[in-house]
C-alpha cells in the first residue's frame, strides 16, 4: 500500500482506537490489530505489538486526564493491576496447554454488548455512594476481580479494558467516569508490559506504522478524555455505548473480510 493509504488506514484506526480508550478504557488491540492485519497486511503478532504500544501513551494521558478531574481510584487500581498481570500469566500458561478457539471473538462480542447496555441502562452510581462501601470490601473485591479479569484476558487473549469496565461499573459499583478512569490507568501499565514482550520476542515492526498509530492513538484519546470529564453521566453513558457498539461492528466488519 502506498504512504498515503497507510496514513489513511492508521488515521482510522487510532481514531477508533483513541476513542475507544478515552471514552471507555478499551484497549487498542480490539480496532487497531484487525486494521493494520486487513489493509497493511502485518503480520498479526506485530500488529498487536504496535496496538499495544498505540495503548500505553493513550491510556497514560486519558487517565492523566481523569486524574486532574478527580476521576480516578489509584490505591485499588495498583492492587487490581498486580492481580490483573500475575494472572494474565496463569490464564496464558492454561491456555497454551488447552486447544480451544470457542472465544475467539470474546472482546469484539463483549464491546458491542457493553455499548447496548450503556445505551439501555446506564451507570447511574455517584461518588457518594462508592463512599458507602467499606474499603476492607473494596480491597477483596479489587483482588478477586483482578484475579478474574487477569485470568480470562491471559487464557482468551483479549478483552482486557472491557472486562475491566464491566467489573468496575457492575460489579465493584464504581460510577462511570471513575471506572474508566481506574481502567486506563491500569491498561497503561498491562499495555506497557504487553508491547515490550511482543518487540522482545518479534523484533521491531515497521517504524513508520507503529509512530502513526502511537500518534493518531495518543490525539483521539485525550479529546475523548477531555469530552469524557466534562459531560454529565447520562451523556457520557449515551457516548460511550454509540462508541463502543460502533467499533464493535466495525471489528466484525475487518474479521469477515480477512475471513
Amino acid at each position: 500500500m502506498n504512504t498515503i493509504g497507510m496514513i489513511l488506514v492508521t488515521f482510522l484506526a487510532g481514531m477508533g482506537a483513541g476513542l475507544g480508550t478515552g471514552f471507555a478504557g478499551m484497549s487498542a488491540a480490539a480496532v487497531i490489530t484487525p486494521m493494520l492485519v486487513t489493509f497493511l497486511k502485518l503480520d498479526p503478532y506485530q500488529a498487536v505489538g504496535i496496538a499495544l504500544a498505540s495503548d500505553v501513551l493513550a491510556s497514560a494521558v486519558s487517565a492523566f486526564t481523569y486524574y486532574k478531574n478527580k476521576n480516578i481510584d489509584i490505591k485499588n487500581g495498583v492492587l487490581m493491576m498486580l492481580f490483573v498481570l500475575l494472572f494474565t500469566l496463569v490464564g496464558s500458561y492454561v491456555s497454551s496447554k488447552v486447544e480451544s478457539n470457542t472465544m475467539g471473538n470474546f472482546s469484539v462480542f463483549m464491546t458491542m454488548l457493553l455499548g447496548i447496555k450503556f445505551i439501555v441502562k446506564p451507570v447511574m452510581t455517584t461518588k457518594e455512594k462508592m463512599g458507602e462501601i467499606p474499603q476492607s470490601k473494596r480491597i477483596i473485591q479489587s483482588i478477586i476481580s483482578g484475579i478474574i479479569i487477569g485470568f480470562i484476558c491471559g487464557f482468551v487473549g483479549a478483552g482486557g479494558g472491557m472486562m475491566m469496565l464491566l467489573i468496575l461499573t457492575s460489579v465493584l459499583g464504581y460510577e462511570l467516569k471513575t471506572a474508566v478512569g481506574t481502567s486506563v490507568f491500569i491498561m497503561t501499565f498491562t499495555a506497557l508490559t504487553g508491547s515490550i514482550s511482543h518487540f522482545a520476542l518479534s523484533g521491531m515492526p515497521n517504524l513508520y506504522v507503529l509512530a502513526l498509530c502511537i500518534i493518531f492513538t495518543l490525539i483521539f484519546a485525550r479529546i475523548a478524555a477531555v469530552i469524557a470529564n466534562k459531560v454529565d453521566a447520562k451523556l457520557l453513558n449515551r457516548l460511550t455505548g454509540v462508541v463502543l457498539l460502533i467499533l464493535g461492528i466495525v471489528v466484525i466488519g475487518f474479521n469477515i473480510i480477512v475471513a
